[in-house]
């Protein structure tokens, strides 16, 4: 069955949309790690771990590595570091542009002198007259 390109790249975003999935894919840009330390850098518990390795290494993206009883893990290629690379850019400009609204909305706040609100009791800000008897209604 043809799957659009569209569809695939969906399901491939989709398989990197999970916290702890990003987070190993990261640790793993400098090169293979063993599972102990990826344990120890993600802290949590070595079943939700296994799980995240499973399906990263199902899609081809990490590969697994043993070595006596030590396994380790690795990027099966160097797009993967270059996508997270080009993620980090793309948010830090989207961050920066956020910082820059809101630094135009802090100035527009500082630039225009609040008023402050209407008094409970004055007549342009109530129900209530100075006696603090209801206002009649016309």
């Amino acid at each position: 069955m043809h799957v659009p390109l569209y569809q695939a790249k969906a399901d491939f975003f989709r398989m990197l949309g999970h916290p702890v999935r990003i987070r190993v894919l990261e640790l793993l840009q400098h090169g293979p790690v063993p599972v102990r330390d990826l344990l120890s850098d993600i802290d949590i518990e070595p079943s939700s771990l296994s799980q995240q390795l499973a399906v990263l290494r199902r899609s081809g993206i990490v590969v697994s590595i043993r070595e006596g009883s030590t396994v380790s893990y690795a990027l099966a290629g160097g797009d993967v570091a270059e996508l997270l690379r080009a993620a980090r850019r793309i948010l830090t400009e989207l961050l920066a542009g956020q910082n820059q609204l809101l630094s135009q909305l802090q100035e527009a706040d500082t630039a225009v002198p609040a008023t402050p609100p209407p008094r409970p009791g004055s007549p342009a800000g109530g129900l209530l007259t100075d006696r603090g008897s209801p206002r009649p209604t016309p």
